[in-house]
């Protein structure tokens, strides 16, 4: 097996809350809480729980935006300053994110063009014009997006073009760990299996490892190698998807399993009831 891309060993991260009373003591809640996992490189890992559990944390917490309590964050095996504002430019184009609001991700200021235009100056070598331009047309027809719209806004972009648009961002630099923070659950059903399929096609195209972080199980045993299970900011579960879905070994895991729709079972269960009527 490959060598831990991100490594992740008894994290902690706590929140400050707002006081009730200038009287009162300093109020926190502990968001993540000695969590340990880690991803394999070329291996997808789901990460799943329920609202509130700590998924968008621990996304958070690798990215720099929420800072550990406790533990420690390993990039290719060295210690990952998310602290240091220097020391985490210079992984931003290995490590990116695509967050799960399609417009708020987006500045509104800037076409779509421009967009991943920014991507490409803020994060990889210098360009020539019409090599940037060229590399911005090929995201573009990668993540199925006519160029054509490379002009527009995102308020004149639908919810899955504009997540599309950021998906194209993301990429463009040709990251080795792509966060996919609840990437498709701002999108119409009907939208979310296309953009699920896109991102596990451009993955295998471009070698990006997935840290896909979701309420819905149904995707993450579609996309995902390996599933990490999280409730109240504890890890619960760290195996493979296959293990986690048919072999749960966590009461938790089970009641989210079960609460996930089968349609094949539904109809057994009619077919049963139909074929019992006199």
């Amino acid at each position: 097996m490959s060598a831990p891309l991100l490594e992740v060993s008894h994290l902690s991260v706590r929140y400050a809350l707002g006081r009730t009373s200038p009287w009162n003591q300093q109020r926190s809640v502990l968001a993540l809480s000695d969590i340990s996992l880690s991803v394999i490189e070329g291996r997808s890992l789901g990460v799943v729980g329920e609202s509130g559990s700590g998924k968008s944390t621990l996304a958070r917490a690798v990215l720099g935006l929420a800072q550990p309590e406790a533990g420690e964050i390993r990039w290719c095996g060295r210690p990952l300053q998310t602290g240091d504002r220097r020391a985490m430019q210079a992984v931003r184009r290995d490590i990116q994110v695509i967050f799960q609001d399609p417009f708020g991700s987006l500045d509104p200021r800037m076409t779509a063009g421009a967009s991943v235009m920014e991507a490409i100056a803020a994060l990889d070598r210098p360009v020539a014009p019409d090599e940037a331009r060229e590399r911005v047309r090929c995201a573009f027809s990668e993540v199925g997006l006519d160029w054509g719209i490379a002009n527009r806004y995102p308020h004149q972009l639908s919810g899955g073009q504009c997540q599309r648009v950021a998906i194209a961002r993301a990429t463009v630099v040709r990251p080795r760990l792509l966060i996919c923070d609840e990437a498709v659950s701002a999108l119409d059903v009907s939208i979310q299996a296309q953009v699920v399929n896109l991102l596990r096609d451009l993955a295998e195209q471009h070698a990006m490892t997935l840290l896909f972080i979701s309420h819905n199980l149904a995707v993450v045993r579609h996309i995902c190698v390996d599933v990490a299970v999280l409730r109240a900011g504890r890890l619960l579960e760290f195996a493979s998807s296959e293990t986690v879905f048919t072999a749960p070994t966590d009461p938790y895991t089970r009641d989210l399993l079960d609460a996930v729709p089968d349609p094949e079972a539904a109809l057994r269960r009619r077919a049963r009831h139909e074929a019992a009527r006199p």
